[in-house]
């Protein structure tokens, strides 16, 4: 895989609406096989008990797990066919840091795992998905150049 293909995936998910109008915290780097996104908790994404809503959880660990997948295909957008998280600890406060790594591949089928941690280390989530090469070619039309 190439540098470029990672920067590439990185400014498409940074400029993806969803991350510049909601998310708009948010940081990744993703190399072979791992990818690692960043958000600093704000209240606006905050339950009404003052912490995170797990919908939070879900997509921080769901987009780690994703980019480590695409980081392997370099022709195509991946899709999340099946993903199951579970929460460990509440967090309402810091930077949160979702970590995903490769777990199995195959021809049509890419597993991929992720953890969600807190500022100071603690787990605070994760996650086990699979993924999908979709007919969706990686292009610039959707984001993916530099």
């Amino acid at each position: 895989m190439s540098l470029e293909h990672y920067r590439k995936l990185e400014k498409m998910y940074l400029h993806a609406n969803i991350n510049t109008k909601i998310y708009d915290t948010t940081t990744v780097k993703i190399s072979e096989g791992i990818s690692e996104i960043g958000l600093t908790i704000s209240e606006k994404y905050f339950h009404a008990l003052g912490a995170i809503h797990g919908s939070v959880y879900f997509k921080m660990l769901d987009d780690a797990a994703f980019f480590a997948v695409n980081s392997l295909v370099q022709d195509a957008f991946v899709l999340t066919t099946s993903f199951t998280i579970n929460l460990v600890r509440p967090i309402d406060s810091g930077i949160i840091k979702a970590i995903g790594k490769i777990k199995f591949k195959s021809r049509n089928l890419y597993v991929a795992e992720s953890i969600l941690y807190s500022e100071d280390g603690k787990e605070i989530g994760f996650g086990t998905g699979n993924f999908a090469k979709s007919n969706i070619a990686l292009t610039d039309k959707i984001g993916y150049k530099i």
